[in-house]
């Protein structure tokens, strides 16, 4: 076994590689060999290519031998077996190879998305320090040098000025703090407490529910696609999510399949879906298209998760504008307004 996880970019170009072997008729054996030999580049992977060439040529199969290489998900490694026992490997395969690459996308955006708003929080935080460290002591300094000292409206200002900056950067570090805090407990034991505060939170409650429903659409058409029957698919792709919300909503339409109801039918019955999708989910049921439509429904709900992405940004952002803007145009004022009444005084 090698240490270390593929991630979900390499879990999706090795899927797709086996995929494209597989109907290709090429022999599991043979098709191992192939993508070792392609590799060339050293790391995790090769290494395991390796550990799976052993395993493939004694004759055993592909999950089997991703199992002992170590590097892939659980997840993968189930479905991939399960498609082997059902005899539809190739569309396992495909579907993983989807599956992790809209993962992959997913991620980075979420990613991305959260990077200006903690870098202006960043920016707010250095000059704030600035402010306080180096230009209002410049201001008192030059003050104290023309006049021998402020008259007490002038440190009034001054006064306001110093409160209003170690207010706001007070403010600023606590909030990068918790920032912190919460993405330690997030990647660590804690990611339950987290999701419970942020599902508490209007916008964030939205997106971890849509991400929840994203991950468990696109785990059901994988779990589909290996021929495995609905309700067990519906089971296993609910321990894909983390969601309270959406997990209950799912519980309800696995007590409605138990009652003889399809997916499709249970899912719309306890709105599991908006009324559109389910009403797509309905229609690629009883068209015998159901595995389509939720690649379809993975799609869009990735795009709606996303735009709530970008509506909690586009909140951030002006929001972390304006506090850095108000932060220092009032501090600035605060320390030019004696100095603005002492060349009054003057002419």
């Amino acid at each position: 076994m090698t240490r270390g996880k593929l991630d979900n970019l390499g879990v999706s170009a090795f899927c797709e590689s086996m995929a494209m072997m597989v109907q290709s008729g090429i022999q599991m054996d043979e098709a191992v060999a192939l993508l070792q030999s392609g590799s060339g580049q050293g790391g995790i992977l090769e290494r395991a290519l390796v550990i799976m060439k052993k395993h493939t040529e004694e004759g055993r199969g592909l999950s089997a031998a991703m199992e002992e290489a170590g590097i892939f998900p659980g997840y993968a490694v189930r479905m991939v077996n399960a498609g082997e026992e059902a005899g539809r490997l190739e569309d396992v395969l495909f579907q993983l190879a989807r599956y992790y690459a809209d993962q992959k996308t997913m991620a980075e955006k979420l990613r991305n998305a959260v990077v200006y708003p903690v870098s202006m929080l960043a920016i707010i935080i250095v000059v704030l320090t600035v402010m306080l460290t180096m230009v209002l002591p410049a201001f008192m300094s030059v003050y104290n040098s023309l006049t021998g000292s402020l008259t007490a409206s002038s440190y009034a200002y001054i006064r306001w000025a110093y409160g209003f900056c170690w207010g706001a950067l007070v403010l600023m570090v606590a909030l990068a703090v918790l920032l912190g805090a919460g993405f330690a407990l997030w990647n660590g034991a804690g990611r339950a407490f987290v999701e419970g505060i942020l599902g508490k939170l209007p916008v964030c409650g939205s997106i971890l529910e849509n991400l929840g429903m994203f991950r468990f659409t696109a785990a059901l058409s994988t779990f589909l696609a290996s021929g495995e029957m609905q309700d067990t698919a519906v089971a296993e792709s609910m321990k894909m999510i983390s969601c309270p919300q959406v997990e209950e909503r799912i519980r309800r339409c696995m007590g409605r399949m138990g009652e003889g109801h399809g997916i499709a039918q249970a899912a719309f019955d306890e709105g599991l879906f908006e009324p559109v999708y389910g009403r797509m989910l309905l229609a690629g049921e009883r068209s015998g298209n159901l595995e389509g439509v939720l690649h379809k429904l993975t799609g869009l709900l990735e795009e709606h998760c996303l735009s709530l992405v970008d509506r909690l940004v586009g909140i951030a952002e002006p929001l972390l504008s304006g506090i850095l803007m108000l932060s220092v145009g009032l501090s600035l004022l605060s320390a030019m307004l004696p100095l603005i009444g002492m060349m009054n005084s003057i002419g």
